[in-house]
C-alpha cells in the first residue's frame, strides 16, 4: 500500500466528509493506494480519526498517478482564503 500525506487549511466552506459532514480549519490530507483503489481522507491536524472525503475516492489505471492525484486534491482543498 502506498500513502501520501500533506497538511492544509480548509477554506470557509470546509471539506465534506462521509462520516461527520463538513470539517474546517487546520487539516491533514491522506491518500492511500491499494490494488488500484485510491482513498482520500482528512483529519484534524494531530487527531487520530480519519474521515473519507466525499466523492474523492477513485480507481487509478496507473499507480504512478498517485502523486499527481494527491497534488490535485491538495490544490483543491487547500484554500485558506476561501
Amino acid at each position: 500500500m502506498a500513502e501520501r500525506s500533506s497538511p492544509f487549511v480548509a477554506g470557509p466552506g470546509g471539506v465534506m466528509t462521509d462520516e461527520v459532514g463538513v470539517v474546517t480549519g487546520d487539516l491533514e490530507l491522506r491518500t492511500t493506494l491499494e490494488r488500484g483503489a485510491l482513498r482520500a481522507e482528512v483529519r484534524y491536524e494531530g487527531a487520530e480519526e480519519w474521515y473519507a472525503v466525499t466523492g474523492a475516492s477513485c480507481r487509478l489505471a496507473d499507480p504512478r498517478d498517485h502523486d499527481a492525484v494527491h497534488a490535485v486534491l491538495l490544490g483543491v482543498l487547500d484554500r485558506p482564503e476561501g
